[in-house]
């Protein structure tokens, strides 16, 4: 077990990662002692480095890991420079599993503000059915949605119908996207062309949770008055202390791992 952590970053979610590992029995300690670190948590999706993190990797020791997620390409970079070993806790399969249902939940809370009827007998298009598709999926249905999974796989199409929704296959897609006004994507690749979202009705409604750069093409949603969310870090955002208590169990677990191989 880690002798000392050092947690950067204010937000909640790193707030409350450092709250469950002292619970955890690790020491904590700021930015400001990173030298006397073991191991440093990092934020998520640091696209650059901040002055906080630029201090913290001067003054780490040699030998201390970097643990990120989905870290940049200028922190992955910085980190070589400063060889210091980085680690992307979020590569970990049960963090992604986990953390999907805080988007999914996040996707909800999105849905309830910004539509004007009940996901109750509204119909409701998901558009990949990974684990944040089937999250989300599970949950409209559960509050009363039709739900249509549209999967490229014939797999996940197979397993979607067994959890009670209706499958399409991707093909399908022009001819489903007139007749729904709620889109939820989780594909991480352009399916919402301009050409597919002319199709959509007036005063439809896209929630794109697909990470950078999305699947949405969000220049022509404006252009032809569609609403498209790209709706990122919803556990951070919605659920900061699940999703903070959720990496702090991640990080241990890899660190336990790496401690008895």
């Amino acid at each position: 077990m880690p002798k000392t952590f050092c947690v950067a970053g204010h937000d909640a979610r790193q707030r409350a990662a450092a709250q469950a590992l002292r619970l955890a029995g690790v020491r904590v300690v700021g930015p400001e002692d990173a030298a006397l670190a073991d191991y440093v948590l990092l934020p998520m999706s640091q696209e650059r480095v901040s002055d906080e993190v630029a201090r913290i990797l001067q003054t780490a020791r040699p030998g201390t890991t970097l643990l990120a997620g989905r870290p940049g390409a200028p922190l992955r970079r910085a980190a070589r420079e400063a060889n210091l070993p980085l680690a992307d806790y979020f590569q970990r399969p049960e963090l992604e599993c986990l953390n999907a249902v805080p988007t999914a939940e996040g996707c909800l809370a999105m849905l309830l503000q910004i539509r004007q009827r009940t996901i109750w007998e509204s119909c409701f298009l998901v558009l990949g059915y990974g684990r944040v598709g089937r999250a989300v999926a599970r949950r409209l249905e559960v509050l009363g949605g039709h739900v249509t999974v549209v999967a490229r796989s014939a797999e996940q199409r197979a397993n979607a119908r067994c959890a009670g929704h209706h499958a399409e296959p991707l093909t399908a897609l022009a001819t489903l996207l007139p007749v729904h006004d709620t889109v939820i994507n989780t594909i991480p690749a352009p399916i919402l062309t301009r050409a597919m979202l002319q199709k959509l009705p007036s005063e439809a409604l896209v929630l794109d949770l697909a990470s950078r750069p999305g699947g949405t093409d969000f220049a022509a949603a404006a252009e032809l008055g569609i609403r498209a969310e790209h709706a990122l870090a919803l556990p951070g955002k919605c659920a900061p202390r699940t999703a903070g208590a959720l990496i702090a169990q991640t990080v241990l677990a890899m660190i336990e791992e790496g401690e008895q191989s």
